[in-house]
């Protein structure tokens, strides 16, 4: 079987290699950060959570994603306080987003091929972390965390998935600068 798109044909092997190719990177883990050029952070040693935008899960996925942050700062030497007179302020949003998957399998046999696809709709989990200076009232650390999630999955995988993405986003902090 051929597809014709813009007047050239695709073999449908092509088509279905296509589909599994997108298929595949959706569910991968994409993690990001930035940072403020030329910012020591050697200097932030405290840190306080601040509430930032209206996105925030439920109390309970709200305390599983605090613990990890403060887990993984924890064990970068930095300490949480309440105090107004942290180093940092932090804050987190997340937002899930719904996209259509597409699923293909095909067979291939003696110049002919057979196909099919299906489509399903999936979540995708994002997490922003962001980290300001209270002294210059500026954003000097950004990461973001994205990957799909299966929202009536079980509460432990929910909580091993938070833990890794929050891992993996603050594995290169602090940044090291040239």
């Amino acid at each position: 079987m051929r597809v014709r798109q813009n007047g050239k044909f695709f073999s449908s092997a092509l088509v279905v290699a296509l589909l599994l190719l997108t298929a595949v990177t959706l569910t991968a883990q994409d993690v990001r950060y930035n940072f403020m050029p030329k910012t020591d952070f050697s200097r932030y040693r405290t840190y306080k959570w601040v509430k930032i935008g209206n996105a925030h899960p439920d109390q309970i996925m709200d305390a599983e994603i605090k613990q990890s942050v403060d887990s993984q700062l924890a064990a970068k030497g930095m300490t949480k306080t309440d105090s107004d007179k942290a180093d940092l302020y932090i804050g987190y949003q997340t937002a899930v987003d719904q996209e259509i998957q597409w699923d293909a399998w095909g067979t291939r046999s003696f110049g002919s091929g057979m196909g099919s696809w299906t489509s399903s709709t999936i979540s995708i989990g994002t997490l922003v972390l962001d980290m300001y200076d209270p002294a210059t009232k500026q954003l000097v650390w950004t990461g973001q965390a994205t990957k799909t999630i299966d929202p009536g999955s079980n509460p432990e995988k929910n909580l091993k998935n938070v833990n890794n993405a929050i891992a993996k986003l603050l594995k290169n902090y602090p940044p090291k600068q040239k």
